[in-house]
């Protein structure tokens, strides 16, 4: 701290944002309850995803429907934000879910959100209350709800704050293994294993977007490959290597992810075949009947099973083939710097395929596999599949691991009922290494080429079908609609008749001054919205989109909102109605120029995978980490000292070297004084709205 000035180290005064988020977790009840069950929460002035609530008024959520179990678990996760000082209540209720009668309201557990900002967590098992609404002579025991509310604040200081921490790691990561304090081991060695995803995507999105994160991965490569003995456990334990990779292919390769797997899963979701290979578990009556009313026997279930699982693994092993080109430059460097990390510590005849192993373990056993298992977490489905459609994608998924693990004997002895796809998974075994030769065999100058193509294409942040209203004379109250496909880039918010035709430029992304609901008296729909820009005039004008839902409403106003972020000029407020004879409809103003008698809400936004990095809130997340640990770095630095000034004494060394490890003491330091002193009083939050939904 300077105390002369009174500003943090960074040299200028702290304008913290305020990022307050409410976390509910909800696992399996403790008592008997009906066969099929959902559960739904609601409160006031917050907002989630897919309904984004004004304060004031209610929100609710549906948890997805149970069916077959009087012991539901829904073990799913939701964070969304809070305003400023909120003092609503959170309310989680359990229904029965009945196809054709009423459902039934099985009682409700109740959070008081003012308790939460002193407690910040409640966690455990909350007794079912009854509805007070309704009087009843005996409730009884309604049972209770496992669940954990987690309330975080974090405040994210200016960018000059968080240079020294970032400088700091980055030159830890461009000296390597070589490095004087090796800062990065220090940090996975003092990481529990709970922390260890949530601190490996924090790095990794910080130095991504420092352009080192194949530099940060291959440290860590080079880490494990060093304490490694056994090639046949190599990248098999939660080390930091194996989640920040698996964090670097969520961030990067997420959209390539889609273009592979994204036809074969929305098929298997359209037939809802019925697929097993599991002698013991197959039902004949849940394939129904065949030929003339004769029931299938198990025969033909298991041998129609495996045509099915055979032509949906050969289909996506041909589109994997296909995918080399597709697949983003800085994934193909990462693996093949892998690629000849591995081969250079096993290089015998024996480990031929370790190598090759090496690259699946992280592309097919914790990249495409899981996605196929869980479509939903990684957006390939907005729903989870029914019961029927996740043992067709369970089966799928393990014969892409058997071709991953380069069908071992070990993994074929595992289940062997999975024998009649094996001539499928000894020739995807073939095709999958001749995809892995190609996909690594990239030089540093077509990497950089094909990064380059790659950021001139500016892909599309969100597209689809939109109703623009046109006005007839100078009333609103006079409209028509077109349907035009819409496409928002990094650059503009244009239009076509048709995907495939060619696109006129609407609006530039420079000149978005807000994007913002429109009450729904204003055209008879709830869901449109307003984009309020500048022409090349430089006058204001306000185009009107109409959405075909609430979600895609939400989504757009999303995008809008995040690619426009830092434009100058942003609205600080706007009207929710339209200017409609000679006065606004909402406020009855009679200046059109009037400033607007609502709020915008710029920052207002859904937390999505493919959102752009925010460097000062990973920046936040790491030091919100390393200060968790500061105690342990201490006594590591003294550790360290000491051995250092014996060794300098023995040999007569003059003045040691800089000692990472004590800069990066000092930085922590440094930024708690930071946070200390930021004028968190003074300044109005504006909560950064963010959800991030977990299933």
């Amino acid at each position: 701290m300077n105390p002369l000035s009174g500003q943090p180290p960074c040299g200028r005064p702290c304008a913290p944002s305020g990022v307050r988020s409410i976390r509910c977790t909800c696992h399996p009840p403790s008592t008997w309850w009906p066969s099929t069950s959902w559960m739904r929460m609601h409160s006031a002035g917050m907002t989630l995803s897919g309904r984004s609530a004004l304060p004031g008024t209610l929100w609710s959520l549906t948890l997805r429907i149970v069916k077959k179990s009087c012991y539901p678990r829904w073990n799913e996760t939701f964070e969304f934000e809070l305003e400023e000082g909120a003092t609503e209540a959170l309310c989680v209720e359990a229904w029965d879910w009945d196809l054709v009668s009423r459902n039934d309201f099985l009682g409700k557990v109740v959070f008081n959100v003012q308790r939460l900002w002193v407690a910040q967590q409640e966690e455990g098992w909350f007794r079912l209350q009854p509805d007070q609404s309704k009087s009843r002579q005996k409730e009884g025991n309604l049972g209770s709800l496992q669940l954990e509310v987690r309330l975080r604040d974090e405040m994210v200081l200016p960018s000059g704050c968080y240079q020294a921490l970032v400088q700091l790691l980055c030159r830890e990561v461009k000296l390597g293994t070589q490095g004087p304090g090796q800062l990065i081991p220090l940090i996975e060695e003092m990481t529990s294993t709970e922390c260890r995803q949530e601190v490996a995507t924090n790095l990794l999105k910080l130095f991504l977007g420092q352009g080192l994160a194949k530099d940060f991965l291959d440290l860590l490569f080079q880490l494990e490959l060093g304490r490694t003995s056994e090639a046949n456990t190599l990248f098999r334990s939660n080390s930091l290597a194996s989640k920040s990779m698996e964090s670097f292919l969520k961030v990067a390769g997420m959209r390539y992810l889609h273009g592979v797997l994204g036809p074969i899963i929305d098929r298997i979701f359209e037939e809802k075949k019925y697929v097993e290979l599991d002698p013991s578990k197959v039902e004949v009556k849940d394939v129904g009947c065949s030929g003339l009313h004769r029931p299938q026997t198990e025969a033909e279930v298991l041998e129609q099973s495996a045509q099915t699982l055979r032509a949906h693994l050969g289909e996506l092993l041909s589109a994997l083939c296909r995918s080399v080109r597709a697949c983003p430059a800085v994934v193909r460097a990462t693996f093949r710097q892998l690629f000849q990390r591995v081969r250079e510590r096993f290089p015998s005849a024996e480990h031929e395929n370790v190598p090759f192993i090496a690259v699946t373990s992280f592309l097919c056993l914790r990249f495409f596999s899981p996605a196929i298992m869980a479509p939903k977490l990684f957006h390939l489905r907005e729903r989870h599949a029914d019961a029927r459609t996740s043992r067709t994608l369970l089966l799928l998924a393990k014969a892409v691991q058997n071709v991953g693990n380069m069908d071992t004997p070990a993994s074929r002895a595992k289940e062997a009922w999975m024998e009649p796809l094996q001539p499928t998974v000894h020739q995807g075994v073939t095709q999958l290494k001749d995809f892995i030769t190609k996909l690594v065999d990239i030089e540093e100058k077509e990497e950089l080429d094909l990064q380059r193509a790659l950021s001139l294409q500016a892909p599309p942040v969100k597209e689809g079908p939109l109703f623009i209203h046109r006005t007839k004379g100078k009333s609103p109250l006079l409209t028509s609609f077109k349907k035009l496909y819409f496409s928002l880039t990094t650059e503009a918010l244009s239009f076509a008749k048709t995907p495939s035709s060619k696109k006129s430029a609407l609006i530039k992304l420079a000149n978005i001054r807000a994007a913002e609901k429109v009450e729904e008296k204003s055209f008879g729909s709830s869901h449109v919205m307003q984009v309020i820009y500048t022409d090349d005039a430089g006058r204001p004008q306000t185009a009107y989109l109409q959405c075909k839902c609430v979600n895609e409403l939400n989504q757009w106003l999303s995008a809008l909102r995040k690619v426009s972020i830092n434009n100058t000029g942003l609205l600080g407020s706007y009207h929710p109605g339209v200017f409609r004879g000679d006065k606004w409809t909402c406020c009855h103003q009679k200046d059109k120029t009037d400033l607007g008698c609502d709020k915008t809400r710029s920052r207002v936004t859904l937390q999505e995978w493919n959102d752009p990095l925010d460097h000062d809130l990973e920046a936040q997340l790491i030091y919100r980490h390393l200060l968790g640990m500061e105690a342990a770095l201490r006594e590591k630095h003294r550790e360290l000292s000491a051995g250092t000034e014996a060794a300098s004494m023995l040999t007569g060394c003059g003045e040691a070297s800089e000692d990472p490890l004590a800069q990066l003491l000092q930085v922590l330091q440094d930024l708690q004084e930071a946070h200390s002193c930021s004028p968190v009083s003074s300044l109005p939050l504006e909560p950064n709205c963010l959800l991030e939904l977990q299933t």
